[in-house]
């Protein structure tokens, strides 16, 4: 398969010229100008400049993507997809970025992302829609959607993103790709923002193949003094792989939410399939109040949205008005802005006691599975917001906490409809992955996610290894041989 070990062989050996490599993937993006996976243009003198570094690393100075949230490289656009930072430049280059050219990876190009992560879908005011390689008429979804899009039409065999609430896996299970949210404190944060919605947001890459994962994982991992969040080394040393796991599954919506026939019989296969090899897979209710973490989530979100805005009014000098940002995000900084301290506190502490629930399960059983997604990609004009609720957030800055709470619930109630599952490991802090096992009656890919206990990605590599020998995965086209 031509994944980024494939790339970085043909480099390394110099089969392939960066010239020749670069010169590729320009004419490709060219060719898919309607999935608008990017924004800005790509740099290719930059690019050659900086593989003079990277060709040193694990992956040979193979070019990827950065995402345009958080992913900042000095003097490269900084916009987080708002119109607010339209202009805006990074003035450093942060430790996320600095470790992938460390690893030989040379940023070329930015990939699409909403207005600060916030969708589960990817169509920013300020760059517009971008569409999914299967079909342009559906999303590759959010927040990494241009990622996804990038990755699945084969620009890219690799691409950097970025995971708060399922912004890894929701386009990996759309896209037809891998999806690995590692542990929280696993991969490096700084030098400015190290906390990242308090540890629940981590940047990582959407890959095609558990080898790619897996490298990209190892040599990424690791740990500054400085970060608040420190992940368990449980296995940073050694490495034992079991040979019959223990798995217990559900299919049924942490949020009382339908979930697809689709979803439920991607899951199915991977349990038979899984039983037939020898592995102990057991159903199991939903292990926590789904409701109650969402809210917790929610809540989180918008105090964070009201801290950052108020750095953002330093910057600026002035106050931001609801003309400044998208009616959703204004809509959490209402809700921010009325989330009182000890609010924000208990919501953190309900993620610590999800913790610990989860981690007790851990004990029991090695992995967890779910649907990734309750349904696959949504289409472009699918209405996940109504008019009617567009209309309260017009006035949300006279609701109280109270009203705000349930406008923001009923804003994202069919956007988390289609992906009730991924939120949880954001808020444990625990990994979870991806796997492109599935594609629906209409031609669309739906994934299966996996958990484990914290520190415990072998696991999560190990399962993704016993899909993909078996050949289990279903790949986007460009990878298909």
């Amino acid at each position: 398969m031509k994944d980024a070990t494939y790339y970085a062989q043909e480099l390394k050996s110099k089969n392939l010229s960066i010239d020749e490599l670069l010169a590729q993937i320009v004419t490709i993006a060219e060719q898919n100008q309607k999935l608008n996976a990017f924004v800005g243009t790509f740099n290719v003198a930059d690019a050659k400049r900086e593989y003079e570094y990277t060709q040193n690393g694990i992956f040979g100075g193979l070019p990827l993507p950065l995402k345009i949230l958080g992913q900042d490289k000095a003097g490269w656009a900084a916009t987080s997809a708002s119109q607010i930072f339209k202009e805006a430049k990074a003035n450093q280059t942060n430790n996320f970025v600095a470790a992938l050219a460390d690893n030989g990876l040379t940023p070329f190009g930015q990939t699409n992302a909403p207005e600060f992560g916030f969708k589960n879908i990817t169509d920013p005011t300020l760059y517009g829609v971008t569409r999914n390689p299967w079909n342009l008429q559906y999303s590759p979804g959010g927040s990494s959607g241009g990622a996804a899009a990038a990755v699945a039409a084969g620009i890219f065999p690799l691409a950097a993103a970025s995971d708060g609430g399922g912004s890894i896996r929701i386009p990996a299970s759309f896209g037809g790709l891998i999806g690995l949210k590692p542990t929280r404190g696993t991969i490096p944060t700084g030098p400015t923002s190290w906390r990242d919605w308090q540890g629940a947001a981590i940047n990582f890459a959407l890959t095609v193949s558990m080898r790619d994962t897996k490298t990209l994982f190892y040599g990424m991992r690791g740990q500054h003094t400085a970060a608040p969040y420190q992940a368990p080394k449980i296995e940073w040393e050694k490495k034992v792989e079991k040979r019959k796991l223990k798995i217990a599954y559900t299919t049924t919506s942490p949020v009382g939410s339908q979930v697809s026939d689709e979803a439920k019989q991607a899951v199915a296969k991977a349990v038979t399939f899984l039983q037939a090899a020898g592995h102990d897979v057991v159903e199991i209710a939903y292990p926590l109040d789904g409701i109650q973490l969402i809210r917790a989530y929610y809540k989180m979100n918008g105090a964070e949205t009201a801290a950052m805005f108020a750095e953002i009014e330093q910057a600026i000098g002035r106050k931001v008005t609801k003309e400044d940002m998208e009616p959703m995000t204004w809509a959490i900084y209402q809700s921010g802005l009325k989330t009182p301290a000890a609010k924000y506190v208990a919501t953190l502490q309900a993620w610590d006691q999800a913790a610990f629930v989860m981690e007790e399960l851990f004990k029991d059983y090695d992995l967890f599975l779910t649907p990734t997604t309750a349904y696959s990609a949504p289409k472009i004009e699918a209405e996940l917001v109504s008019k009617e609720i567009f209309e309260k957030i017009a006035h949300a800055s006279l609701l109280d906490e109270d009203e705000l709470d349930a406008l923001i619930y009923e804003m994202f109630e069919n956007s988390l409809t289609l992906s009730p599952f991924t939120q949880l490991a954001n808020l444990t802090g625990e990994p979870a992955i991806s796997l492109p096992t599935h594609v629906t009656a209409s031609g669309l890919p739906l994934g299966i996610q996996f958990m484990a206990a914290k520190g415990r990605e072998d696991l999560l590599f190990q399962i993704g290894y016993i899909f993909e020998e078996n050949e289990k995965f279903q790949l986007p086209q460009a990878y298909q041989e």
